[in-house]
């Protein structure tokens, strides 16, 4: 099957008709400044299923974002008023879990790391085409609904090593008695590698077990959550004791 093609600015075009069960009653809200894009990708994503708000201003994202949050947030990264990093950084220091899809048409790695780092879960780089973004929308949805599920790791499952507590059931994770503050994803990387203590775990392997093997991101996604959970679990997150580096191969957790 051919590949699909880049986006087109002039109108909108549909790559898909029938709606995904991802997509169902599903909100989301797509902030994009350029109007003909903005109309093709909402085309598109209302005729996949979604419901959707479309915004072109940052201050107008951020609102909307607070007041009713979507069930994954499409954010372009240069906007009017507030850009798309500053959006992304305000909700996640409110303690916002909405999947956020980050659109740039930057190619540079730095602005890709930038945009991990604040909190984005996936980014796609312009051009691009309808049918992928789709795809990771929906491959976002149904991580959520996995969490949800409580499918990442086996119910009843309690893991401690030294100070360090976590209860997979409950979703919850302490060091020396007082409750950490996890990320989903952080919380199911953290679980993954503490119930397979001192083996050697590639990027890829991490990747596919805790984002999903459908995921479109790059290894670059797994660094960068390594280096969260080494500020909230290691005494000097620069010398790490718990979550190490095995240089050419991945990271290895010690108890």
């Amino acid at each position: 099957m051919p590949a699909p093609d880049p986006i087109t600015l002039a109108r909108p075009r549909v790559d898909s008709v029938s709606a995904s069960p991802e997509a169902v009653r599903r909100r989301v809200l797509l902030v994009e400044d350029d109007r003909n894009l903005q109309a093709a990708l909402r085309y598109n994503l209302v005729a996949e299923g979604y419901a959707v708000e479309a915004v072109a201003d940052g201050a107008q994202a951020l609102k909307s974002a607070r007041e009713a949050p979507p069930d994954v947030l499409v954010l372009d990264l240069m906007l009017p008023s507030i850009g798309g990093l500053e959006i992304c950084k305000a909700l996640r220091r409110e303690g916002s879990t909405v999947p956020i899809l980050m659109l740039t048409a930057r190619d540079a790695e730095v602005d890709r790391v930038v945009g991990l780092e604040i909190g984005a879960d996936d980014y796609v780089t312009k051009p691009f085409s309808v049918r992928e973004l789709l795809a990771r929308v929906s491959a976002l949805l149904r991580r959520v609904d996995m969490l949800k599920s409580g499918e990442a790791e086996a119910p009843g499952e309690r893991i401690a090593a030294g100070s360090l507590e976590i209860d997979v059931a409950a979703r919850t994770a302490s060091l020396n008695g007082k409750p950490l503050q996890l990320r989903p994803r952080e919380f199911d990387l953290l679980a993954h590698m503490a119930a397979r203590p001192h083996r050697v775990l590639s990027r890829e392997q991490l990747l596919e077990v805790v984002w999903g093997f459908d995921y479109a991101g790059d290894t670059r996604t797994v660094d960068v959550h390594i280096r969260w959970l080494r500020m909230k679990i290691e005494d000097d997150p620069t010398n790490p004791r718990r979550l190490l580096t095995v240089r050419g191969a991945g990271y290895r957790f010690e108890t």
